[in-house]
């Protein structure tokens, strides 16, 4: 194309995106590709902001189109950093590290030789969380230093990548102070302001799964607000959401259940147009929410979904189980876990690492007593012990010590596991968690009784009752609190004045520019405490909502009223198969090499993306069909809705976290208000 006319477009769709319009900016850049205008500068464009608007196929499969025209233009330095760009949108969304290995060896290949660049310092680094996530901590350290030594010389946003990645390392290696005082420099680096905001993101993002993967959850905290208050105005593609689930970990530990619900859900929402096999992330953290409301059979199924979704969903299920009384199952479960460990590379816990035992070796603990094996129970507890000992986490310690007191006392110890159950209780307090003081103190009581002490045991059991009934109190004064600071009460006038909205909320007025989003919201707010399926959202908005009401009214289901297309549309099934044959290739490669771990993590990948694709294909080949449109509007109306409420928090960020609080979307869409959460099923909350 013309280079005026490539500007153009170009000009248009950055300026779209600077609004806020990421569908405005897409189409534009989307028609142009169309008509075949698009040159490597124009796709690359479109690959960051089809990353932007939720679309992760049209993202990668832009950058293998820069790859492949720098690749005939001869630009190697081009060519190279396009592939390190596909390779670390897979690694990020995909988690799948065969073709991330793939893509490397073709930047690789390119670079060798070549005077030292940014893609330098890009690749380096993301080898780093390769090697880092395939479990070779020693290969991921050197490739760390080398992406901090050239990305100091050329490239900011490269070198905090690699430093983050070599503080990381340093924890795995055991060396937890070094690595502490090294997360905590680039962090208040970050701060600073000086990196993109793809970049900025991923060092938050880093930063606190490194913190919340080594249980340190006072500092995860404090980096997870800071993360909070930056990705309500700056974060682009899947942070925003990553942000969240982060965030549902510290308010299920703090004890704020219902909360921590609601930003999982919101998480597995944000998330699913970007991740694949890492949406089992949130799920997981949303079983383990569940399983801690005892909402057993809402756990179950976030398990499950994670399982389905290529994710482990260990030691979940394995706890569900015991929960439902299966003990056998739940024993075989925990121990095939820990005797073949998952090679799904978590960010938070990496494979073939310690602190990836340790959660299982802490429900082990609780399982095998219940099977009455207490030598299988005794060993896990020693193996956690060794796991807090090298990693000097207060609440990796506070949940071994309560491990070998429950040991103790199914031993006969009574006196000792006395004194292991007030430590633990200690721990757990110091921590700030509690329900596992709660129930260290039941241990207490138990410990206290079988050792004579009847008066202290009934002391212990009341003040663990108190608890967990401080803990229920302040669930419910969350779910019903109408004059709370952001209560439904704040929030008087919502209107559209022409081309603006005026919003005014305890007093104050913004005034923004009109957006879909918004819009979806005004009807929202109309019915305060009424879920709304996306159908009457879209159509209310296109003027077909006569319609919708018909096929209602006829008693028809609104899947008649289209489906919402294949299940995989051409692009994304390309893209599947592109996968597949990478994966095929690795495998081949694994197999020359000898290399048995790399193949067996590459299997693993081929037989997800086979599921994926015969789910969406059927025998004779034939696309299999989406069952309603409902699944085509629920991701568009909510990233739109999302992206409102982005913009609301911008000018006035109470606002925005009053609507990030109250308003539920997915299939059906509600603004609720504290008073009415309480009212609802947790089937029913789980259905919005």
């Amino acid at each position: 194309m013309s280079d005026r006319a490539g500007e153009s477009v170009v000009q248009r769709a950055r300026e779209a995106a600077a609004r806020g319009s990421l569908e405005e900016a897409f189409d534009l850049l989307m028609k142009a590709d169309a008509d075949g205008l698009a040159g490597p500068a124009e796709l690359a464009v479109l690959g960051e902001v089809a990353y932007a608007a939720g679309e992760l196929d049209v993202a990668i499969e832009a950058w293998e189109r820069v790859h492949a025209a720098c690749l005939e233009a001869g630009d190697t330095i081009a060519a190279a950093g396009a592939a390190v760009r596909v390779a670390m949108h897979l690694l990020l969304d995909t988690a799948l590290m065969a073709p991330v290995r793939g893509w490397l060896a073709r930047a690789e290949q390119l670079l060798t030789g070549q005077e030292e660049t940014s893609a330098h310092a890009w690749f380096a680094a993301v080898r780093a969380y390769e090697r880092m996530l395939t479990g070779d901590v020693r290969s991921a350290r050197e490739w760390a230093r080398r992406a901090i030594e050239v990305g100091s010389k050329c490239d900011p946003a490269a070198c905090a990548i690699g430093r983050v990645a070599e503080a990381r390392l340093l924890i795995l290696d055991g060396e937890v102070r070094e690595g502490l005082a090294l997360l905590d420099e680039v962090g208040v680096a970050t701060v600073s302001g000086d990196l993109d905001p793809l970049s900025t993101g991923l060092v938050y993002c880093e930063l606190v799964c490194a913190l919340q993967g080594l249980a340190q959850y006072d500092m995860a905290e404090e980096w997870t607000e800071a993360m909070e208050r930056w990705s309500k105005t700056n974060a682009i593609g899947s942070l925003h959401g990553r942000c969240r689930v982060h965030r549902a970990e510290i308010l299920r530990l703090r004890g704020s259940s219902d909360e921590a619900e609601r930003e999982a859900l919101a998480a597995c929402e944000e998330l699913r147009p970007y991740v694949r096999r890492e949406l089992g992330w949130p799920l997981s953290e949303l079983g383990r929410i569940r399983l801690r409301k005892g909402d057993i059979e809402g756990a179950e199924e976030a398990f499950v979904a994670a399982d389905r979704a290529g994710w482990d969903p260990q030691p979940g299920l394995a706890l569900v189980r015991l929960a439902q009384g299966d003990v056998a199952a739940a024993a075989a479960s925990i121990r095939d876990a820990l005797e073949r460990p998952s090679r799904v590379p978590s960010k938070e816990l990496p494979p073939d690492t310690a602190l990836q035992r340790a959660p299982l070796l802490e429900a082990q603990v609780e399982i095998e007593l219940a099977a009455g094996s207490l030598e299988r129970a005794g060993s896990a507890a020693d193996e956690l012990e060794l796991v807090a000992e090298r990693f000097q986490s207060k609440a990796l310690a506070a949940g071994a010590t309560l491990a070998r007191a429950r040991v103790r006392l199914a031993e006969g110890d009574a006196a000792d596991a006395e004194r292991s159950f007030s430590e633990a209780v200690r721990l757990w307090n110091e921590v700030g968690a509690p329900h596992e003081e709660a129930l260290a103190r039941m241990g207490l009581a138990e410990a206290l009784s079988a050792g004579g002490s009847e008066h202290q045991a009934v002391v212990e059991l009341r003040t663990a009752r108190r608890i967990l009934e401080r803990v229920e109190a302040s669930q419910t004064r969350d779910r019903a609190a109408p004059g709370s600071k952001h209560s439904a009460g704040g929030l008087s006038t919502f209107r559209r004045e022409g081309d603006y909205w005026s919003l005014v909320f305890e007093g104050r007025t913004v005034r923004l520019r009109d957006l879909k989003g918004i819009r979806y919201l005004a009807r929202l707010l109309a019915h305060p405490g009424q879920e709304l399926h996306v159908l009457d959202l879209v159509a209310a908005e296109t003027g077909e909502l006569a319609q919708v009401e018909g096929y209602r009214s006829a008693g028809r289901s609104l899947a008649a009223l289209g489906d919402a297309g294949a299940m995989l549309d051409a692009r994304a099934k390309n893209a599947y198969r592109r996968r597949l044959a990478e994966i095929e290739e690795d495998i081949e490669q694994a197999r020359a090499l000898g290399d048995a771990k790399r193949e067996a993590q590459a299997d693993v990948e081929r037989d997800f993306l086979a599921r994926e694709l015969s789910r969406a294909v059927g025998l004779s080949g034939r696309d299999r069909r989406a069952a309603s449109a409902s699944e085509r509007a629920r991701v568009a109306v909510t990233r739109a809705i999302r992206l409102a409420i982005a913009r609301i928090g911008e000018n006035d960020p109470e606002l925005g976290e009053h609507l990030n609080r109250t308003v539920g979307t997915g299939t059906y869409c509600a603004y609720l208000p504290e008073q009415h959460v309480a009212d609802r099923s947790p089937r029913e909350r789980r259905r919005s």
